[in-house]
């Protein structure tokens, strides 16, 4: 019989993380610095900006590099992702971000059919943009936002829904479960007919160097960095200690396991025998080699994490 997760001795549980001396890989591809210097350069075309961010991570996956582009334009602030997110803590996460200036926020789900907030987002846009002074775009009569933030936020979702909600027309913007899939640079895409709204999508943008080991590890795991340039193996084991912690242990179910774990070993082993994610190798004995059958950790690895990424592990927030 399982043991109830509530009743387990919560104090077994690693109550910090070591990440051995590790420092997580600066991953800032040629694609980003361009895309970065454009924004900059065509900032003067563009009425309000729009940062989109991972609601799991509001404030450790910030890119504090657009801090400076965001002082000088209208700036909404998206949380999307929220059917993935755990925001019991709202009003304290709310009252942080106007702390440090944040204001306007709002909450998404993009891959959702119908989201009443993407409705929100327009005319939002339009009484911030009639609240600040236009610079030199006084006489233009469209209107330009600049799309911005951290690989694998859900941008071009937000995008495609938008343009879903407003034009009734289909995909603009390739959607993918990685990051890096956003390369090209200010690609101009039209949102809105009234009133006429173009978006510049961007390439995710990663800080040149995170700020922490702590944040640059909540950034993997929620797949903004690729997963080898950290190793699927340290992400799988953070991500253990993150959900015991919090004390999320859905994953006893999801796995079968007989009471929570805080050895990632024992996991993945468990995970990669019930999923029958085996492999062959060769072992060298004392009478020859002979071909033995071991369980493929790396594919229990990536199973894990995907189910957190999916939300099949329950609603979380890292921060």
């Amino acid at each position: 019989m399982k043991l109830c997760p509530t009743l387990f001795n919560i104090g077994r549980f690693r109550s910090t993380f070591d990440f051995g001396g590790r420092e997580v890989a600066h991953w800032f591809p040629g694609h980003m610095a361009k895309g970065l210097k454009q924004m900059r350069a065509n900032l003067k075309n563009v009425d309000c900006i729009i940062e989109i961010h991972d609601a799991r991570i509001p404030f450790s996956g910030r890119n504090p590099v657009f801090q400076e582009t965001l002082d000088v334009r209208p700036h909404l602030l998206i949380f999307n992702k929220m059917d993935l997110t755990d925001w019991s803590n709202k009003q304290r996460i709310l009252k942080q971000l106007e702390r440090n200036g944040v204001k306007n926020v709002l909450f998404t789900d993009c891959l959702k059919q119908k989201d009443d907030n993407v409705k929100k987002v327009v005319p939002m846009v339009m009484n911030m943009i009639a609240s600040k002074p236009r610079f030199n775009r006084d006489e233009n009569a469209d209107h330009c936002l600049m799309v911005i933030g951290v690989p694998n936020v859900g941008k071009s979702s937000f995008i495609n829904r938008l343009r879903s909600t407003y034009l009734k027309k289909g995909r603009a913007s390739r959607v993918g479960g990685e990051p890096g899939i956003t390369k090209s640079v200010l690609t101009k895409i039209q949102v809105s007919e009234r009133p006429v709204i173009h978006l510049l999508d961007t390439p995710g943008v990663l800080p040149p160097k995170i700020e922490s080991v702590e944040s640059g590890m909540k950034l993997a795991l929620c797949g903004t960095i690729l997963d080898h340039l950290v190793g699927e193996d340290i992400i799988a084991d953070y991500l253990l200690y993150s959900l015991n912690r919090l004390e999320r242990f859905s994953y006893v179910d999801k796995y079968d396991l007989e009471e929570p774990t805080d050895d990632i070993r024992h996991m993945l082993k468990h995970i990669a025998l019930k999923l029958k994610k085996t492999q062959r190798v060769k072992a060298i004995t004392g009478v020859g080699n002979i071909t033995i059958t071991v369980p493929n950790y790396s594919a229990a690895a990536y199973d894990f994490i995907r189910a957190f990424r999916k939300g099949e592990l329950g609603l979380v927030m890292l921060d």
